[in-house]
């Protein structure tokens, strides 16, 4: 299974389209997340969603077969263009990753009195 996938479907004229990847978390603890764009093909994605942290890739693997089994029988199909909405994805990634780390200098200083 790959690591991105992008899934569309026409209706009523219109391509809805579905990005998603998956990506490692920062900090080297085997944790992995699941990043999702969906909205009108040739515009800007309407939604972004992320889905765990998983222990591994294959967990997050997995859990992108059953999300893409799950679309198809909606009527979504793989798409074989690249991937339009990755710097959305990779963005929501960095703040996913600055929020997993401490403060850093935070440090109240007490001049002395």
């Amino acid at each position: 299974m790959s690591r991105t996938l992008c899934l569309t479907r026409e209706c009523l004229g219109m391509t809805t389209r579905i990005e998603c990847m998956i990506r490692p978390l920062s900090g080297d603890n085997g944790l992995w997340t699941l990043l999702c764009a969906a909205g009108m093909s040739g515009s800007q994605p309407s939604a972004i969603k992320v889905q765990g942290p998983f222990h591994g890739p294959f967990v997050a693997e997995g859990v992108l077969d059953a999300i893409a089994e799950c679309l198809a029988a909606q009527g979504y199909a793989q798409c074989d263009e690249p991937q339009t909405w990755c710097l959305h994805l990779h963005g929501e990634l960095r703040k996913l990753n600055q929020s997993r780390r401490p403060p850093i200098g935070s440090y109240a200083l007490q001049p002395e009195s």
